[in-house]
């Protein structure tokens, strides 16, 4: 098992090598900022501005989606940083945005067919455009659905039916009928011979006879609440669990940040009589699972949870929202406490009350 882990680390930290070898380019506007052009590390230009509309890259790593116009027409296609272009009006938008590349792979649409592929770094295609629907690449696995039927509800559509699998970027099954799970950390990858017996971890049997386990993030977060938080509320404890910044909702300012240390000092009775509450069966709240809020979160200190297109890496650093109901029922509004999984732990990173008593 340790060689498996091993591994898996390996290839995270080759992809991430990989990644810091490249010149990454980075966007540019125009005078009148209607068009993005890339520029490399030294500031050369490498292309001029011209993409616009669908073109949400920020940063162009490998290969990207664009949108430019031409003789009055929009044209849509992927990019690769040899300038080799692929995929023309087949971009894969979700969310009215197209996709971003993912350890170098990046989603497309086939449209004739209405069903979905991967191009790889260079453009060429990896997994063939024969399903339904599927995830980003995430440490070297893709999850699919295959042969669903595709549904519409009034201005939104699903999925019903269909087998779901997860793959490798060769198109290799390595789990079949496996459920779609957004709590899991694909980056965690253990294999062995028999299902895991840790409580944090899901495992799934693999089609080569070995089980496939992965750390469930929710599970995660609740049993370190529980052990490195609920139990020490002492002010050292909270300041050590927390993010360098906190970041808090307060009338009429809206979102304001402070040091951990400042903010803590200056509401630590406060705080821990609110998480106090946690300890106790009585206490109703919740845990929502989602990622870090881009348009809250800009400065240079957030960049590295936040993707080339400037969307939150959730599958490597998720956010876990501790909701806490109001005792009475007829009261209004919920207290919120968010924290967010970083390298060196999950740390309290915004905080939102339903009175407005922080300072």
């Amino acid at each position: 098992m340790k060689k498996i882990i091993v591994f898996s680390v390996f290839l995270f930290l080759n992809l991430t090598a990989f990644a810091q070898k490249n010149d990454i380019w980075t966007s540019f506007p125009d005078k009148d900022s209607t068009h993005i052009g890339f520029k490399d590390k030294n500031g050369v230009i490498k292309i001029e501005p011209k993409f616009m509309g669908m073109t949400i890259a920020h940063k162009f790593e490998n290969i990207i989606a664009v949108n430019e116009e031409k003789n009055q027409k929009w044209e849509s296609y992927y990019l690769t940083k040899t300038g080799k272009i692929v995929g023309r009006d087949s971009l894969y938008i979700f969310d009215n945005g197209p996709d971003c590349e993912n350890e170098g792979f990046i989603r497309f649409t086939d449209h004739k067919t209405d069903k979905m592929g991967m191009f790889n770094p260079e453009g060429k295609i990896a997994i063939p455009a024969i399903y339904s629907n599927l995830t980003k690449v995430r440490n070297g696995m893709i999850l699919v659905l295959k042969d669903a039927e595709k549904k519409q509800d009034g201005e939104h559509f699903f999925w019903t039916g269909g087998t779901e699998l997860l793959i490798d970027t060769k198109n290799n099954v390595l789990i079949e009928d496996f459920t779609y799970n957004d709590n899991l950390n694909f980056y965690s990858l253990e294999k062995s011979a028999t299902a895991s017996k840790d409580p944090i971890r899901e495992s799934f049997p693999g089609v080569d006879g070995q089980y496939y386990s992965f750390i469930n993030f929710e599970k995660e977060f609740n049993e370190w609440l529980k052990k490195s938080v609920l139990k020490d509320l002492s002010k050292a404890n909270l300041e050590k669990h927390s993010f360098d910044k906190i970041t808090y909702w307060k009338e009429p300012n809206g979102w304001i940040s402070k040091s951990k240390s400042k903010f803590i000092d200056q509401n630590y009775n406060l705080l821990k009589l609110k998480l106090q509450q946690l300890n106790s069966p009585k206490t109703d709240y919740f845990v929502s699972t989602d990622g870090l809020n881009q348009f809250i979160f800009e400065s240079a200190e957030y960049a590295v949870y936040f993707n080339n297109c400037n969307e939150s890496k959730e599958w490597l650093y998720p956010t876990m929202d501790v909701v806490i109901n109001p005792k009475n029922k007829t009261d209004f509004g919920q207290d919120h406490f968010e924290f967010l999984r970083t390298e060196n732990g999950y740390k309290l990173i915004s905080i939102s009350l339903k009175k407005d008593n922080l300072k």
